[in-house]
């Protein structure tokens, strides 16, 4: 089976490096490009399984309930999506369900591993993880600040710049220009 790069690039800062703010950007940027037909709502659902665990880890449990229980429900339509991509479905909603009443709880952050079925797959991300010097597997470094808020702590200088030039696209399209 050949899965698109980006997905494998989660993977890798999933299950790897553990970071999941990267695990929003590279897999956001790929949903809002892979939408021939309509957007796919299963890589939200990725997307925000991430941003869970992100808010998890830094202790915002109401924050990670939200995206959680969201990213379950879209989940829920999504059988065939989730399976296609070497994941075992029906783990994969236990799972959530299990981390849904962790995060009610206050349960503090433990490292969570996506139920991957596909042999080829793993043994690919285990290779691009060996490539960058982590661990398929590993939990979570919690002494690790930069990675613990990176959204505070990164450069986001071009992000802005591209929003305040799509803001000013989008009103010149107004004015009718």
């Amino acid at each position: 089976m050949h899965y698109p790069k980006p997905y494998i690039d989660y993977l890798v800062y999933f299950h790897g490096l553990r970071d999941y703010f990267e695990c929003h950007e590279v897999l956001e940027e790929y949903w809002k490009e892979d939408c021939e037909g309509g957007k796919k709502d299963y890589w939200v659902s990725f997307i925000q399984i991430a941003v869970s665990l992100y808010h998890q880890r830094r202790n915002n449990f109401k924050g990670a309930y939200r995206m959680m229980k969201s990213a379950a429900v879209i989940l829920q339509r999504e059988r065939n999506a989730v399976e296609s991509l070497g994941i075992n479905y029906d783990l994969l909603l236990k799972d959530l369900e299990n981390r849904l009443v962790d995060l009610q709880n206050e349960t503090p952050y433990q490292s969570m591993n996506l139920p991957l079925t596909d042999e080829k797959l793993i043994a690919e991300c285990k290779r691009h993880c060996e490539e960058q010097n982590c661990v398929w597997g590993n939990p979570s470094d919690l002494t690790n600040d930069f990675l613990l808020n990176k959204h505070t702590k990164r450069d986001r200088s071009g992000v802005i710049a591209e929003r305040d030039s799509q803001r000013k696209l989008r009103a010149q399209k107004r004015k009718g220009h």
